[in-house]
């Protein structure tokens, strides 16, 4: 699902920042000489690296500008007062003018083609849903967007949704309760894909409303992982064969595939560690994974070639992966 290169890393400026919502900064960020940025597509996010943070932390923050706008990157943060730092880093020290590194972009969450489209989003789960909105709408297929949060002031972009008019049903919960996805998803409708991307609870009660609609329907977008993702087996010990550096290494149960080749001395991008955010993901040549991550989908994980290596382990003794 990715296209396996190490996503670039540069230097970037935050070039504008305003308050999108209640506890919602937005940041315009930019190359210090103007110049174009890597393209992306709707659902893309970029890795900030935070210096300093926690062992210098890396947070992914999904693109929610214009594709089009090839000078500018946009990104927008919820303060979490009960996170590890991340989004404090952003409110508190990215100011305008400040200086960034991020990595990317990378896409696990892609508008794949349909001939109707139903969006959720909770919350700032709309910061990947947005630029698919407008994808669509610019693409001339049908559409809606169910879009729900606290309260309507805690509910950013509202303005960048307001010219779609009845495609777009905002619903604060402190006015409509909980999203009626009953009304939404209780009968599947042919030709129709669902993205959603929001707080867990909302991710699990979308999963299991979607249950009964066609395999493939649903692409959902964590910011943190499933609880019940991937197996629930007891960890145990195996082998891992990286095929390129010529190296067979013992996986041991109280380490992951990740720290192991990490010890070994072979340099490999990684950011979340918890099997979220795809930049660890690795070819499997040989051997089944056990996977225990939360963004493969079921077919990717039925095919077995491809793993998410800081979380993911083995089925059996030994695997070959292409590192």
């Amino acid at each position: 699902m990715n296209d396996k290169l190490p996503p670039a890393q540069t230097t970037l400026t935050v070039a504008a920042r305003t308050l999108a919502a209640d506890d919602v900064v937005s940041l315009t960020l930019r190359r210090p000489d103007g110049g174009a940025l890597p393209t992306w597509t709707p659902g893309a996010h970029i890795d900030v690296l935070m210096e300093g943070v926690d062992g210098d932390l890396v947070r992914q923050y999904s693109l929610c500008g214009d594709p089009a706008e090839r000078e500018a990157w946009q990104i927008a943060v919820l303060r979490e007062p009960q996170g590890r730092g991340g989004s404090a880093y952003v409110h508190d020290r990215l100011c305008e003018g400040a200086t960034v590194r991020v990595r990317g972009p990378r896409n696990n969450f892609p508008l794949r083609p349909a001939a109707r489209h139903l969006f959720i989003a909770g919350g700032v789960g709309i910061t990947p849903i947005l630029p698919m909105v407008e994808a669509a709408e610019a693409a001339g297929v049908d559409w809606r967007l169910l879009y729900g949060g606290r309260t309507r002031t805690s509910m950013a972009f509202l303005d960048r949704l307001a010219p779609h008019g009845d495609r777009v049903l905002v619903r604060p919960q402190d006015e409509y309760g909980l999203l009626d996805l009953a009304a939404h998803l209780g009968v599947p409708e042919e030709d129709t894909l669902v993205h959603a991307c929001g707080p867990e609870p909302l991710l699990r009660a979308v999963q299991e409303r979607c249950a009964n609609w066609p395999q493939g329907t649903l692409g959902v977008e964590r910011f943190a992982p499933a609880r019940t993702s991937g197996s629930t087996a007891p960890a145990e010990a195996f082998e891992v064969e990286l095929a390129r550096s010529g190296l067979t290494l013992t996986v041991h149960a109280d380490r992951s595939v990740l720290e192991t080749v990490e010890k070994a001395g072979i340099e490999i991008d990684f950011s979340c560690r918890e099997g979220t955010c795809g930049t660890c993901e690795t070819d499997v040549l040989d051997g089944r994974p056990d996977h225990r991550d939360s963004l493969l989908t079921e077919d990717e994980r039925a095919a077995g070639d491809t793993m998410l290596i800081c979380v993911s382990r083995s089925c059996g003794p030994r695997l070959v992966l292409d590192l």
